[in-house]
């Protein structure tokens, strides 16, 4: 089972973790194993969403949790999401993310990843 963390649950995040619900049997075919959103990091809590029982504060629970393989960056701007995609990668996990942020930052990734 492939175990994934959302990183922000405003409206794209939260638009990821429903398709991935709704489309479980779908994607889990195409990816050859079932996927499991495991955690999402937010600052907000979200009591009454089913979501809230894997709200997580702290990125450290996402970056030492060995169970989790894919982190998705939705969070927006380059701090700290730049930093939680760094520290996820150097902890050897695959990242995708929507940021078109982040995305400029990796045209000149080399410059910035040394200097932070």
């Amino acid at each position: 089972m492939a175990k994934i963390a959302v990183l922000g649950y405003g409206t794209v995040g939260s638009g990821v973790v429903e398709i991935l619900d709704a489309n479980a049997e779908s994607i889990s075919k195409k990816a050859g194993q079932p996927i499991e959103v495991k955690s999402v990091l937010d600052l907000r809590d979200f009591p009454g969403d089913p979501i809230q029982e894997k709200i997580v504060h702290d990125i450290d629970l996402v970056i030492n949790d060995d169970e989790i393989d894919v982190v998705v960056e939705v969070m927006g701007g380059v701090e700290p999401a730049f930093t939680f995609v760094k520290r996820a990668l150097e902890a050897g996990k695959s990242v995708c993310t929507s940021n078109k942020e982040l995305r400029g930052i990796s045209r000149r990734w080399n410059s910035y990843y040394q200097t932070t």
